[in-house]
């Protein structure tokens, strides 16, 4: 895999410096470097992936009532709305001559999101699991944020698909560990995966016990083996920052600066309003929803339900290891279509199986369907964020790409609010149609690619 890697790297480098030699003044990078500059995402992408498949689970284990469960999860949408422009903004004006310039927000976040994952799964009562999913889900957006910045500032945009594949290969490989971390406790290790009523159960425990030492080991490597490029001109640098100084000057910036986003920053956000209902929908609702359609029980305290979570960890591992795999293969799909209809054709892909999971009432079939998700979700990983890059301005890398973050978290809200009234009131409490309306959702989504302009496309499917 890391060979194929290699080969679009270099593929991308020839055609290029081909056709426009003098596009930026940036060094190429090495493979190991670009790896090396991913690696933190594989932490990050661990506890995202534990909170993503258990959450819920805890959640309900603690109490919850299915109608409620969106509410509670609306604290990781609203804490990535008010958070990651702030942080990008902060991390654009940021720069010390060891740590650099994003690398402080990487170590930060990842030390509070090990704490967070240390204590979750010893949450007694509802509010502290409630209170503990916002602290780690601002911790883990100070990190995640800055690295997607972070290859714009590294790579010229002849290497920033594969810089963004990258990180969706090591995204895919954290998330299929996590995400299995339960089922093999439970199956291989003979650890429960049930407890007294109220309590969490040992294999979720230990699952989170290593994905708080995961995150911290895999972004420190990043950190430390990581240099950065300093501001091309540090006095002008240096006045730029002093004019912008304060919180009021800060906020003013962040508002205006929203309301002259680039049009293709505004054609995305449409394709991702649809793709993130969909996406939401998936990890607030799959393990009730599984556990119903085809474990045939809503008792959250039996060993059934708790089965069932742990077969939703490992269909999570499906998806997310095939966007691992398809990482490698979406930039040679992409040069020949171009990436905004690979885009759309991986969303197709994605809520064609969540759609297909209404009729399936057998847990090794809904793998299937998890095949279009992990397609769906390394496209989403990779192909906006390409497209994006070469859209926005280079001083502004870190803001812009925190204010795109609206448009993930702007319809994650709004399923969080409306998708419980609908499963309790429309549907009697069968979550599955959360999920096909996810998958409309996301061919919806997938279908609005038709407006995105992408500039650089001509120059990449050549």
């Amino acid at each position: 895999m890391l060979h194929l890697l290699k080969r679009i790297a270099m593929s991308e480098i020839e055609t290029t410096a081909t056709q426009h030699p003098s596009i930026e003044n940036k060094p190429k990078l090495s493979l190991k470097q670009i790896m090396n500059m991913s690696v933190g995402f594989f932490g990050i992408q661990f506890g995202f992936a534990l909170q993503n498949a258990n959450v819920s689970r805890i959640f309900e284990t603690l109490g919850a009532e299915i109608d409620k469960i969106g509410f509670l999860w609306i604290a990781a949408p609203i804490t990535g709305l008010l958070v990651q422009p702030v942080i990008g903004y902060l991390s654009d004006r940021t720069w010390h001559p060891k740590w650099g310039r994003r690398r402080p927000f990487f170590f930060i976040g990842a030390l509070f999101s090990a704490i967070a994952l240390f204590l979750m799964p010893q949450s007694s009562v509802l509010w502290m699991a409630a209170t503990l999913l916002w602290v780690l889900d601002a911790s883990i957006n100070i990190s995640m944020e800055p690295f997607r910045a972070f290859v714009g500032d590294k790579l010229p945009s002849s290497q920033r698909t594969t810089g963004f594949a990258a990180q969706t290969f090591f995204i895919g490989l954290g998330a299929v560990i996590a995400s299995l971390l339960p089922y093999i406790f439970t199956n291989y290790f003979n650890i429960s995966n049930t407890a007294a009523p109220g309590v969490i159960s040992d294999s979720v425990k230990y699952s989170f016990y290593i994905g708080a030492v995961v995150f911290l080991v895999s972004v420190l490597w990043t950190v430390f083996t990581t240099k950065e490029f300093p501001p091309e001109n540090i006095e002008t640098w240096e006045q730029e920052k002093l004019k912008t100084k304060g919180l009021l000057n800060g906020i003013k910036e962040i508002t205006t600066g929203i309301f002259k986003m680039p049009k293709t920053m505004m054609q995305l956000a449409i394709v991702q309003f649809f793709t993130w209902i969909a996406f939401f929908a998936m990890w607030i609702y799959t393990t009730s929803a599984v556990a119903l359609n085809a474990f045939g029980t809503a008792d959250k305290d039996s060993k059934i339900f708790q089965d069932a979570g742990d077969w939703v960890g490992v269909m999570f591992m499906v998806y997310n290891g095939v966007s691992a795999i398809a990482a490698f293969l979406l930039p040679m799909l992409a040069k020949q279509i171009g990436r905004k209809y690979t885009h759309m054709v991986c969303l197709f892909m994605g809520g064609i199986g969540l759609v297909s999971m209404l009729f399936i009432k057998t847990p090794n079939m809904l793998l299937l369907p998890m095949i279009g998700v992990g397609m769906a979700w390394a496209s989403t990983l990779t192909m906006p964020y390409a497209i994006l890059s070469g859209a926005l301005p280079a001083n502004k890398m870190g803001f812009y790409m925190g204010v795109f973050n609206f448009f993930i978290v702007i319809p994650q809200i709004l399923a969080a609010a409306i998708l419980g009234f609908f499963v309790k009131s429309l549907f009697n409490g069968e979550s599955i149609y959360a999920l096909v309306i996810g998958g409309v959702s996301m061919i919806i989504g997938g279908f609005m690619n038709i407006i995105v302009t992408d500039k650089s496309d001509e120059k990449i499917k050549h």
